[in-house]
Formats: structure tokens, sequence, C-alpha cells
């Protein structure tokens, strides 16, 4: 993908793709990795490009979001490699490898709401930081004062936003769930709907915001301090689950099957119009995105210091 002028970076290398054009063979090196196909041209080009940029730059350390392939490559070229947990069930070799070899994890999320097992024994090289949303500091507004009718008819005049993810959306779906809800207003953003650039004040503005369990999306809920309905998607190694298992568990959100019948929509609405959005202080936003950029910072400079450059 192509990242958008203006942004913060001084260049960008734009990496071929490694997910189409050739045949697939052996791609996960018989369990130890996720994704090396062999003889695959994307794959190799891209894999040159990191080396030839690592020759260039001479980087203090690289941040890997996702790829065991790229964190491993860089730590094979002598690159300190700063480590970006995702939820989940992360019990597998190639996250046992990415996890043993990162010189640094950042988990973005409470340390106090969430500590799987598989980090545990890494507990002296991690940080947790807390959600890290482009929003943080941002202005908002004082949050709606709301009430809730009955134990399942949502207060009339509640304003309902669906932040949708990409491929997700639902489409004819949202006259359904707004005729089960009556008085209510529905809208959706992103997905298969309309994006924009900031939706910010969409966020803002919404009595409750219906999203799926992204680390992002919940993020910046949280920075909004809206309430919430959170459908988690079915995602690789459960990351998604994990993610509403502990928003639940620990009242910050409404948490829903990942598609409820309409039936369902009211309540729904009404259990998280009865929430307390206050609550969203204990995903730690606030900050999380400066802390994250300090452990970055004391890494490279650890390592540097210990190999005297």
């Amino acid at each position: 993908m192509d990242i958008p002028a203006p942004h913060p970076f001084a260049a960008v290398v734009k990496l071929p793709r490694d997910d189409h054009g050739d045949p697939v063979m052996e791609p996960t090196a018989r369990g130890a990795l996720h994704w090396a196909p062999h003889h695959h041209n994307g794959f190799r080009d891209r894999m040159h490009a990191v080396s030839r940029w690592v020759a260039d730059a001479g980087p203090a350390a690289i941040v890997t979001d996702v790829s065991v392939e790229i964190a491993s490559f860089a730590r094979l070229l002598g690159v300190p490699v700063i480590v970006v947990a995702l939820p989940g069930k992360r019990f597998d070799a190639p996250h046992q490898l990415v996890h043993q070899l990162a010189d640094h994890i950042i988990a973005a999320w409470p340390q106090e709401l969430y500590t799987p097992a598989w980090l545990q024994p890494h507990a002296a090289k991690t940080s947790f930081v807390g959600g890290i949303s482009r929003y943080d500091g941002r202005r908002r507004p004082s949050p709606t004062a709301t009430a809730v009718v009955g134990d399942t008819t949502p207060v009339k005049a509640a304003r309902i936003l669906i932040l949708a993810g990409a491929g997700e959306g639902f489409g004819g779906r949202i006259g359904e769930c707004a005729a089960a809800c009556p008085g209510t207003t529905w809208a959706s953003i992103g997905g298969s709907e309309e994006w924009v650039d900031d939706p910010w004040p969409q966020i803002c503005a919404a009595d409750v915001v219906v999203t799926h369990a992204g680390q992002g999306a919940v993020a910046d809920v949280a920075a909004a301090r809206r309430r919430a309905v959170v459908l988690p998607q079915p995602r690789p190694y459960d990351e998604q689950a994990a993610t509403g298992e502990v928003l639940r568990r620990n009242g910050l959100a409404t948490v829903a099957r990942s598609r409820p019948a309409v039936r369902e929509w009211p309540g729904l609405i009404s259990q998280a119009l009865a929430s307390d959005p206050h609550n969203w202080i204990r995903w730690e936003v606030s900050g999380a995105a400066c802390r994250a950029a300090r452990a970055v910072e004391l890494t490279a400079q650890r390592c540097a210091m210990v190999t005297g450059l």
C-alpha cells in the first residue's frame, strides 16, 4: 500500500508483494515459519529490498509488526529487533522463535488486564504500553448523558455508529437493526461503506460505537471514551476473540457474537448504554504511543552500548 503525504517518515520503502504470482511450495519451512515459500520471486525480492535498505540505512533498530520472517531476517542481518506482540494464542513455533530472538517486545494493551501465558517467559524484555491510538491527546467532547428504558429498549434518539474494518460492513442490515431499535439512528463508516480520512468526530458524536475487536479500533474507541458493542471477528490465533474476552471480563464494552441476530440488537444497545464509558481509562491509551517510542529508543541505545557502536 502507498502511504499518502503528509507523513512523519524521512523515507518510505515499498516492499514487493510476496503473496501472489508464483506457485506456493513449502511455505512454512516445516512449521518453523509462517511464510517463506520455496522459489517465490515476490518473497525473494521482498527480502532483497529489506537487506538493501539495511545496508544503505544502517538502522539502529527495526520495529516489526506481525511478520516473524522480517523480524528473523533483520536479526540475522545483525540489527536489533523490537517485536510488536498481538493478542491470542501464540504458542506456535514461529511465534516462540520471534519472541525469543526479539531484543524487546511491545504489547499494546495494559498488563493489568491481560498477561498471556506465552508472553510471561519474556516479561523482562516486554513493555505493556496500553492501547495505541492516533487520537491520543485530541480533544473530545464530554460524555453524552444517557439512560436505559426497560431491559431491552434502547434510549430513543441514541446515535449508533458502526465502525467497520476492511472487507466488513452491515450493508442492508443497518436498516433492519435500526428498525429493531425504534427511535435510534444508525450510521456506518469503513468496511464496505463510506471510508473517511478522519472518523474522530463521528466516533465522539456516537452514543454507542459498534466495532470489531482489532487493536486500533478498540484503542480509538477507548480514546474517545465511547460506549461500545464489540463484535470479535474470526482471526488467526483467536486474536480478536482474546481481546473481546478481556473487554467483556473487565466491563469495558458489551461483547457479542460476531454477527448477532437482528432481534438481539435492542438488548445489546441497551446494555452498552447502561455501561460506564469512564472504564476505558483502564485501557491506558493516554501516553501509550510515547511509551512505545521510548521503549524503542531505549532498546536501540542499549544494543548500541553493548556493541560499542
